[in-house]
């Protein structure tokens, strides 16, 4: 069994920084972090690999930096990792970036079964995944909290929950899952001996040439969107006391809340 997760290295959402003159995000200094949706997707992918065999690759875009988060995969149980790293690759909107991952898994030789997390917390698009899909003209399953792999029916089953509804979804393999985290989903943490471990695991960085990425689909001139403005929310200091007997405190308060258009 052919795994190949998808990975990406993300800004810590507690600690996002923002230039109020340019409104770009401040890099310099930020921390960066494996996206928690792919964390879930990667610890899925070995726990279907130790279940049915196999080999789980994981496959990251971004700038060298990003190879600490292919390590940190490597260390959760993956087998190898691919960076494609290239300047040429900066500024890749979600097609573009959904080109890239296709040619690099194109260049693996492809894969049974692809796994992304459902969106990355700096982006909150969840367009990757399913553009991913489109491009290798495989059935995706989205939103999926856990998954299994019958090989010898060539498979995959993935489980699901809207609100109070839980389903269970079969399409045939090769296929594409993204991946949500369930409530109960605690990241594995792994020891300092996995960690080392991950060091001595195949690791290759790729660029745009090694996947004979066509220049026209990739970074800016690939990309037909573009973040225009990233801002903070700019915030308020307004504060109404509300104080009284308990009964005119309630009724102020829901007064309140009509005005305000909460209820």
């Amino acid at each position: 069994m052919r795994i190949v997760v998808c990975v990406k290295q993300v800004p810590d959402t507690t600690d996002v920084r923002v230039d109020p003159e340019t409104g770009t995000l401040v890099r310099e200094g930020m921390p960066a972090v494996l996206n928690p949706f792919d964390h879930f997707a990667v610890e899925e992918a070995v726990r279907v690999r130790d279940e049915v065999g196999g080999e789980v690759t994981v496959l990251s875009m971004g700038p060298p930096q990003a190879r600490s988060a292919v390590m940190r995969c490597l260390a959760l149980g993956a087998d190898r990792g691919v960076l494609l790293c290239d300047r040429a690759l900066a500024g890749s909107d979600t097609l573009a970036t959904s080109y890239a991952l296709w040619r690099a898994i194109e260049t693996l030789g492809g894969a049974d079964l692809m796994v992304c997390g459902m969106q990355a917390v700096d982006g909150d698009t969840a367009q990757v995944g399913p553009g991913l899909a489109a491009r290798l003209g495989v059935p995706q399953i989205a939103y999926a909290e856990r998954i299994s792999v019958s090989d010898p029916d060539r498979t995959v089953r993935a489980r699901r929950t809207f609100d109070d509804v839980t389903e269970e979804v079969e399409a045939p393999l090769p296929a594409l899952v993204t991946m949500t985290t369930p409530s109960n989903f605690r990241p594995t943490n792994p020891p300092f001996s996995r960690i080392r471990a991950a060091a001595r695991k195949p690791y290759v960085e790729w660029t745009a040439r090694d996947i004979d990425a066509d220049p026209g689909h990739i970074g800016l001139e690939g990309s037909p969107t573009w973040v225009v403005r990233v801002y903070a929310p700019e915030r308020k200091g307004d504060a109404e006391r509300i104080e009284g007997p308990p009964d005119d405190v309630v009724e102020r308060l829901v007064g309140v809340m009509r005005r305000e258009g909460f209820l």
